[in-house]
């Protein structure tokens, strides 16, 4: 902007987010970005208003952000924010909400892989799952590498090319489908054993996780390799999970919400700390963030 120094913008800046709030239009200011229209990064986290149990989400692009603390956890939430016209790639955990909600979808990694390495760690005995675990970050780093060739690929390479790209992903999925061969077992809760004639076991319940790991795995191929086609797209919700990770630990410190409206102030402040803390590298949040109202 001609005149003004970089204090100047940042002032308007946070005046466009305190209107939109007092207007009730904050979610048009993300809206608004470019990059909203092709990206956006969505994580939510519990918060306490008073004694009820509410949510905080966050939607990020790689230059805003938009907190909405206090409220339900329900597809509303993200629907009135995403609104009818986005037709962009949504990049989230496996909540099963944000299904539908994108015209692509990608899976974040992270969540993903945690849960691997968290069933190995709490089974140092069974082999099989350390395996799956290799094997699986295996194919994740493969990715990364694809994404990086497609990332500096130019016209004329191969994948430059879309239905290249396309071909390439199908290999990935088929490796994640071989890699998950115990999806199809069968899973008997303790409830489902007891009604049985004789009375039988229920699945261990680690054998229980590796089931239903591979099965979210294998259900959602199309939602794993989104970032490899598209390498401007993160491959980990971390753009986002970072905010809600720092409003956990505070809810976690009952430094909470009182009131409907003191959950609304804070969600007008934690969105302009994060929103400079996009924009001066030196910035942060850390320092500033509010302790709750």
């Amino acid at each position: 902007m001609p005149g003004l120094n970089t204090e100047d913008i940042l002032t308007q800046q946070v005046y466009q987010i305190l209107a939109g709030y007092l207007d009730g239009n904050d979610a048009q200011l993300l809206r608004d970005d470019p990059l909203f229209k092709t990206i956006v990064y969505i994580d939510e986290t519990g918060w306490k208003v008073g004694k009820r149990t509410c949510y905080t989400w966050i939607f990020s692009t790689a230059k805003h952000v938009l907190f909405r603390c206090g409220v339900s956890r329900k597809k509303t939430e993200a629907t009135s924010v995403l609104d009818a016209f986005f037709g962009g790639i949504g990049v989230t955990d496996g909540y099963a909400t944000y299904k539908s909600l994108f015209s692509e979808h990608q899976l974040c990694w992270a969540h993903l892989i945690r849960k691997a390495i968290k069933l190995v760690l709490q089974n140092p005995d069974e082999t099989e799952y350390a395996e799956f675990l290799d094997q699986l970050c295996g194919i994740y780093h493969d990715a990364k590498c694809l994404r990086d060739n497609v990332a500096a690929s130019v016209i004329g390479e191969p994948l430059n090319d879309a239905a290249e790209r396309k071909a390439v992903v199908a290999k990935l999925q088929e490796r994640i489908k071989s890699l998950c061969s115990r999806r199809d077992e069968e899973v008997i809760t303790a409830k489902a054993a007891a009604k049985q004639v004789p009375p039988g076991e229920p699945t261990a319940s680690h054998v229980e996780t590796i089931i239903l790991l591979q099965r979210e795995l294998a259900e959602n191929v199309d939602c794993l390799f989104v970032f490899v086609e598209h390498p401007e797209v993160e491959p980990t919700n971390n753009r986002s999970e970072r905010n809600a990770r720092r409003e956990a630990e505070i809810r976690k410190g009952a430094r909470t919400s009182k009131t409907d409206s003191s959950a609304k102030r804070r969600s007008i402040i934690v969105t302009v700390l994060a929103r400079l803390q996009t924009r001066i590298a030196s910035f942060s949040t850390e320092e500033s963030a509010c302790r709750g109202q």
